[in-house]
């Protein structure tokens, strides 16, 4: 299946999240860029990294921060391998990526082992590798 096919089965009440977590490492997506730096946002004390599967989901993003629907927006595409073992690894302090924010089905990949590297997971007092791959978030209790 597909990155959204994952999602959207999730969202059905079929979560895998061993698949899920694969497939979005598999998944080029699009991160709009700010200013020269990904774009972000932080809360809860976790700095979240947008990524999008799709042009119409990023731009729907953006319409829905105000942006006019024609603006161009500047962004970069990435393999969600490389921003889950790569780019959040190198963020300061805890951080993960929201796919789709603003969508119908946004799901979050959060800093815990299973999904970013033991160095960079909240979840472990002593890093070390980790046995069972956690649960991706989705949003409104779906899981």
């Amino acid at each position: 299946m597909s990155l959204t096919d994952e999602i959207a089965a999730a969202y059905e009440g079929e979560l895998d999240p061993a698949a899920l977590v694969g497939e979005f490492r598999r998944t080029s997506v699009f991160v709009p860029v700010v200013n020269d730096s990904l774009m972000s946002a932080e809360m809860s004390g976790i700095r979240w990294l947008y990524a999008f599967t799709d042009e119409e989901a990023m731009n729907h993003f953006a319409t829905a921060r105000g942006a006019a629907p024609d603006a161009e927006l500047e962004y970069v595409s990435a393999v969600g391998a490389r921003l889950l073992d790569a780019v959040i690894p190198a963020i300061e302090g805890p951080a993960g990526v929201a796919v789709n924010v603003a969508s119908e089905q946004p799901i979050l990949f959060p800093p815990v082992s299973g999904i970013v590297p033991d160095s960079a997971a909240i979840d472990l007092t002593e890093p070390g590798p980790a046995n069972d791959l956690p649960t991706p978030s989705v949003p409104g209790g779906a899981a």
